[in-house]
């Protein structure tokens, strides 16, 4: 059997972590080395790890000075030891048959590069409140109706035998997706495992992108090196409103600037590879600058609004949304505000309950 390294990079989540790494070393796959990257942490993330798995051989433990996610992803991957690499996020949880499923996959498709599954939502009380969470976490699954975005699809029970009781009805869909990624993120982070050979010609997660980002510029070069596939199963149970999670308006703000960063030059250096029409193009920049625009004007940045909703409205003249938004940045902040209270309140009668970050 060959060796899974599992890079588990974190930061203060001595509260949770232990959870994450009970499902990591819980995998029915039994050759498994899990490498805790400890991004600097101030809590009690060490004293907890010595102490609770003092006697555990397969958890490794690498305490970093603090330089974000990606770089500690990156030292997690310089230490892996395996044929395969498998990411998980420190507040996340794993089935116990994830790893075992998506090694099967791997090795009925060699071709396959990378395998990432579907999620489940959980909330910070451990409450599952979406059964398969990735269609409604990345908008850009909006652009590929189900059965559309891969060209192969196959039953996972000819593939997995030993998980018939799992997997009865779920498929693992295929093919070549670099194009389908430029419309954005499809995949999260935490479900994926990939061959060492790929993450060794992608070189890893781009540290520029400290505060988010990261994951997706990662995912777009893996998804260019080779074809993957797609699980259409809930492998992991994705924690949702962590309370150390940057604030909604850093965190939305630099998403988005760095979406747009990540994709602009590959649309303009590698535009013969991304077999899109145009228009298609043109929506996806159009709603980037629209998001980044309205996060300007939520946070009164005027001048850079209007001139990113300005690029939003060439790509798409005609959108009333942004036309509304570009015409509230002239508008009195005493104004904007009381406009921007009474649109949430509406919000929330409408869809009471759903969090609309």
């Amino acid at each position: 059997m060959p060796l899974v390294s599992v890079i588990v990079p974190t930061f203060n989540r001595a509260y949770c972590l232990a959870r994450t790494l009970d499902s990591a070393l819980a995998q029915t796959y039994a050759e498994i080395e899990v490498l805790v990257v400890d991004d600097g942490s101030t809590d009690d993330t060490r004293a907890m790890i010595e102490s609770r798995y003092r006697n555990d051989s397969r958890i490794r433990y690498i305490h970093q000075v603090n330089g974000g996610v990606a770089k500690a992803r990156n030292t997690g991957i310089a230490a892996a030891t395996g044929a395969f690499v498998a990411l998980l996020d420190s507040d996340d949880v794993w089935r116990p048959w994830k790893i075992e499923l998506q090694v099967l996959c791997m090795q009925a498709f060699p071709e396959i590069v990378m395998v990432w599954t579907d999620m489940e939502g959980m909330d910070p009380s451990g409450r599952i409140f979406d059964k398969a969470y990735i269609r409604t976490m990345y908008s850009a699954y909006q652009f590929f109706p189900e059965g559309t975005l891969f060209p192969e699809a196959y039953p996972l029970e000819g593939i997995a035998p030993s998980l018939q009781a799992v997997v009865q009805g779920a498929k693992l869909h295929k093919g070549y997706i670099f194009s389908q990624m430029i419309m954005g993120n499809l995949v999260h982070t935490s479900t994926v495992l990939l061959r060492r050979e790929c993450l060794d010609q992608v070189k890893g997660f781009n540290e520029a992108l400290r505060y988010s980002g990261e994951d997706y510029d990662f995912h777009l070069r893996t998804c260019r090196a080779g074809p993957v596939g797609f699980i259409d199963l809930a492998a992991i149970q994705y924690q949702r409103g962590m309370p150390d999670r940057l604030t909604r308006a850093e965190y939305h703000i630099h998403t988005a600037t760095n979406f747009l960063n990540t994709v602009k030059p590959f649309i303009d250096n590698a535009r013969a590879e991304i077999n899109l029409p145009q228009s298609m193009i043109d929506v996806m920049l159009a709603d980037a600058y629209l998001w980044i625009g309205e996060l300007q004007v939520d946070m009164d940045d005027d001048a850079n609004a209007r001139k990113n909703l300005i690029f939003s409205m060439r790509h798409r003249f005609f959108q009333p949304r942004a036309w509304l938004f570009y015409l509230a940045c002239f508008l009195p902040h005493k104004v904007r505000a009381w406009l921007r209270g009474q649109y949430r309140m509406i919000k929330a009668q409408i869809h009471p309950g759903i969090s609309h970050s």
